[in-house]
């Protein structure tokens, strides 16, 4: 390895300026043109991200759940498409409308075409009194029922008297999709990357996930020389994982090394990791690492507050080294109207590709040096060391050269040395391969 490896690998973090803004604006174009539709667990709204994603990446794979296939504990459900919804009061004003807002609509919601009074509508809306502007995200999956929700406000202002509530919605056998792209890197061991398509009109729950796993889809297929191979999965949350997992498990138990959920990473009030059960997996730590160098007020969450389909790829049996990573884990908007463009921003966006990025990178840096000679070495002899001697302190360069001569012992691989340091394993890797070259130390990975 040479000393310009992170270069060529495209592992160190990108420079301020140009390059961040670029990316940061391109993400949020991304996420601009997907934001409209109409995503659920199954049907066009899936379809359409997946040729939009298919558009943007090359090799994307789709694979078919048909309804009524048995997935481990659970079933694939029927496959939901939505025409026309709506509610007018009995002069034929309309009061909500699927097409101003898919929110308005209870997701997965059985067709209805009935008149109710006032006190009869009222056990089909939905709304957040501590919200009351605010339009909820609701779902019924796997209970037939129907709904729409709106505003605590409107809610509030509806007169007595007689409306009409419409939904031309299909429910019937049809498939589940998820979407794959595979990028092979020198070795079979794989890192998963996943993040979910089920969810209608909101931008960072999870417009988000989509476009940064999408851009980081691109990034690796543009990269040299990985040394694991990568599988990015988009999948609808919790039934689309467990999909994923009943064809794919016995790989991934043999192969995979680590793995992240991308999810709610649009925003730019912090960043957060949520652990494994045990918290001291691979994964765990180049989170940890990670998130350290990119904030000063890291939010790091144990098992106990997970959140996303790091359940699914930690559950009992599976017990895969998967962690989510996220701009904020919990905020005011969380699914509701309130979570629209306005809540993300291209910086936001972009903090949440780089945060996949470094711990993608961290991955493909850690290895674990070893000495290639005994005794301390004469440093100066490889142009390590300044000659002069006295009271000087040493350069931050000549110090990190002297700590991971110190620590590489073949016991600790870089991520520990980093920690140990204080440094980002970046700029150790930097140390190390010029210490490689030197022939002072060697690499296993």
């Amino acid at each position: 390895m040479d000393e310009n490896v992170l270069s060529k690998l495209g592992l160190e973090p990108a420079p301020i300026g140009s390059l961040r803004s670029n990316i940061g604006r391109q993400l949020y174009k991304y996420a601009e043109s997907i934001f409209l539709w109409n995503r659920s667990i199954t049907g066009q709204g899936v379809d359409q991200t997946h040729d939009w994603i298919s558009s943007k990446v090359k090799d994307f794979k789709s694979h078919k759940f048909r309804s009524g296939e048995t997935i481990l504990d659970w079933v694939v459900p029927n496959e939901w498409n939505v025409r026309e919804a709506w509610i007018k009061d009995i002069e034929g004003n309309v009061i909500v409308d699927f097409d101003d807002n898919n929110l308005h609509l209870v997701n997965y919601s059985e067709p209805v075409d009935k008149t109710l009074s006032r006190e009869e509508i009222e056990d089909h809306l939905y709304s957040l009194p501590e919200m009351p502007d605010a339009i909820p995200y609701v779902t019924s999956y796997y209970k037939k029922r129907w709904g729409f929700c709106l505003s605590h406000n409107q809610r509030l202002s509806l007169k007595e008297g007689y409306y009409h509530a419409y939904i031309n919605s299909c429910l019937r056998p049809g498939t589940l999709n998820l979407g794959e792209i595979t990028v092979p890197g020198q070795s079979k061991e794989e890192i998963l990357i996943s993040t979910y398509t089920c969810h209608p009109s909101m931008a960072n729950n999870e417009v988000s996930g989509i476009v940064v796993a999408t851009m980081i889809a691109k990034w690796l297929q543009s990269q040299e020389n990985l040394h694991y191979s990568y599988r990015i999965v988009f999948c609808p949350e919790t039934i689309g994982s467990i999909a994923f997992l009943s064809r794919n498990y016995e790989t991934l138990k043999k192969n995979l090394v680590a793995g992240f959920v991308v999810t709610m990473v649009g925003d730019d009030r912090g960043y957060t990791f949520t652990q494994t059960p045990d918290a001291n997996s691979i994964t765990d730590r180049v989170a940890e690492h990670v998130i350290n160098f990119l904030t000063s007020n890291p939010n790091i969450v144990p098992h106990t507050g997970r959140v996303s389909d790091e359940r699914q790829y930690c559950s009992p049996g599976i017990n895969l080294p998967v962690v989510s990573i996220m701009r904020c884990g919990t905020y005011p908007e969380y699914h509701t109207s309130e979570d629209n463009l306005n809540l993300i921003s291209p910086v936001g966006l972009y903090g949440g590709f780089e945060f996949a990025r470094l711990c993608l990178s961290a991955l493909e840096l850690n290895v674990t040096p070893h000495w290639l000679i005994k005794g301390e070495p004469h440093l100066t002899k490889y142009d390590l060391r300044n000659s002069i001697g006295g009271p000087r302190k040493l350069s931050s360069f000549e110090a990190t050269v002297s700590q991971v001569l110190a620590f590489s012992n073949g016991s600790r691989d870089l991520l520990e040395i980093a920690n140990l340091i204080g440094e980002p394993i970046w700029e150790v890797f930097k140390i190390a391969s010029i210490l490689n070259e030197k022939k002072l130390i060697a690499f296993s990975k």
